[in-house]
């Protein structure tokens, strides 16, 4: 039997898509999944919206790791991209760092990319970064943001979760949302968010 293959989208600051790439790798752990995974960009999605200061500041910080994850792929396949978002991740979201070049450096060696790529945290050359992210925001539009998660010609938000299901949880929520997903009249459900993000 085939893998089911999943591309999912990802911004490395993004708590929300942090906690959605542990469900899916928790569902990888029950199911068969080959999943490949991309980056997308805040900061991109958000260039000609009107945005206060905070965020502003926040994306300037966020542009630069997606362009090292770009990069890095560009270098060294995609085979690098998850080991990458994994260590930026960590010590984003589960150590709340936030000295940046640190991030960058430690992530890359943990990784086992090139070091040089650290370099691409400046390049404003941005071309392989926005392809990959227009990639994901074309199949779900503008008015959402990041992750983005496409199964067998259907793609969507999200989902936001948290904390990440575990065990028959997270393979029930995943056969409930793709079955939801797949309904081609089916456009959103929602409620109000009640925490944050909780990290195992």
């Amino acid at each position: 039997m085939t893998a089911e293959r999943v591309d999912f989208w990802f911004d490395p600051v993004c708590p929300w898509a942090w906690m959605t790439s542990r469900w899916v790798d928790e569902v990888s752990a029950h199911r068969d999944l080959d999943v490949h995974w991309h980056i997308m960009s805040l900061a991109v999605l958000n260039e000609n919206r009107e945005v206060d200061d905070e965020h502003a500041a926040a994306f300037a910080r966020a542009i630069r790791f997606a362009r090292v994850v770009a990069a890095a792929e560009q270098l060294q396949g995609e085979q690098i991209v998850k080991p990458l978002y994994d260590a930026l991740g960590r010590r984003i979201h589960l150590d709340s760092r936030t000295d940046t070049d640190a991030i960058i450096a430690e992530s890359l060696a943990e990784a086992g990319a090139d070091a040089a790529l650290a370099s691409a945290a400046e390049d404003d050359d941005e071309t392989a970064l926005r392809r990959s992210h227009h990639e994901g925001i074309s199949r779900v539009g503008e008015d959402v943001g990041t992750p983005i998660v496409a199964v067998a010609g259907t793609a969507f938000f999200g989902p936001v979760v948290s904390p990440t299901p575990r065990g028959d949880d997270a393979v029930r929520l995943w056969d409930g949302v793709l079955a939801a997903a797949s309904y081609p009249g089916f456009f959103e459900l929602k409620r109000t968010r009640t925490v944050g993000p909780i990290f195992d």
